[in-house]
């Protein structure tokens, strides 16, 4: 049994939204993804730190869901800023169920035991390109640290392995809120997605404040998921 990361997939099985218009770098992705997951075993763990589907709901995103179901191995999925089809968890598992849909589960308010002394936690996170100041994005931030915190006391004394969507560090940017809640927690590794192509010329990968950084964007990582424990 192993662990692995990736994250923004950017599926698009039943709508018209190709991605090599990003770039050459996301020809045929979808094929690159599903040659990269072959490695896998069924013992295998894969978080994808969101922006799983284009689908607009879950009926277009079907589609999209059983492409990824079928990829060896269990997946635990968290949300990203285009996951549309997004509306609550429990909307998703249902879902699931009534399609068939068996190996996909869902990181929201809740945490994963993995191994015998760590723990899988996580949520969207918030960045510095939403809007900042509001009373709406006070309310955002603070439901996302809620999650993440409820994520990370569920996790108890084991050693807690974050995955977002949003990077807490990117350039000179600080999610100060979020890294507080790593120190207060003893947080060993952050991984998030969201950046791609020229931006991914400011990402920060390292060690901050006794935190392990990557990202693990799809098209960073070459469409293949990487191992972290």
């Amino acid at each position: 049994m192993a662990l692995y990361a990736i994250g923004d997939l950017h599926l698009s099985l039943s709508t018209n939204k190709p991605m090599d218009i990003f770039g050459s770098r996301w020809e045929n992705h979808t094929e690159k993804l599903r040659q990269a997951f072959s490695s896998l075993t069924e013992d295998d763990i894969t978080v994808i730190c969101g922006d799983l589907s284009w689908g607009m709901d879950l009926d277009e995103a079907r589609e999209d869901f059983i492409f990824i179901d079928r990829l060896p191995g269990k997946k635990i999925i968290l949300k990203g800023n285009h996951d549309y089809w997004w509306s609550t968890a429990t909307k998703a598992k249902n879902f699931f169920g009534q399609n068939g849909i068996t190996s996909i589960d869902i990181l929201n308010n809740n945490c994963f035991f993995y191994g015998e002394n760590a723990a899988i936690c996580g949520t969207r996170g918030w960045f510095y390109e939403e809007e900042t100041g509001t009373e709406h994005d006070k309310k955002i931030m603070n439901r996302e640290l809620l999650r993440l915190e409820t994520s990370l006391k569920a996790a108890g004394d084991r050693a807690k392995y974050v995955f977002l969507h949003y990077p807490p560090k990117y350039g000179t940017y600080l999610c100060t809120e979020i890294l507080n809640l790593f120190d207060k927690y003893s947080v060993i590794m952050c991984c998030a997605g969201h950046i791609h192509g020229k931006s991914l010329q400011n990402i920060f990968e390292g060690e901050f404040r006794k935190v392990e950084y990557k990202i693990v964007s799809a098209d960073h990582i070459n469409f293949s998921p990487i191992r972290i424990l």
